[in-house]
């Protein structure tokens, strides 16, 4: 896993939690850390698939190059 999609989970994950405890104690602010989450949740999977078409892309190389 590439080190930004680690950073984007654990940002994703401390969002969330930050979200709920914030909703939970009644504070509608909130509900400003749910688009940080989507946006980190969207880097988190453009950097999964850029990694995966990377691999793709080495494996297929080195089946045409022996």
């Amino acid at each position: 896993m590439p080190r930004t999609s680690l950073f984007a989970s654990i940002v994703v994950i401390l969002t969330l939690a930050a979200a709920v405890v914030a909703l939970v104690q009644g504070n509608l602010w909130g509900l400003v850390w749910i688009p940080l989450a989507g946006v980190a949740s969207n880097v988190l999977w453009l950097n999964l698939r850029r990694a995966k078409l990377a691999k793709a892309v080495a494996e297929r190389d080195r089946a045409l190059h022996g």
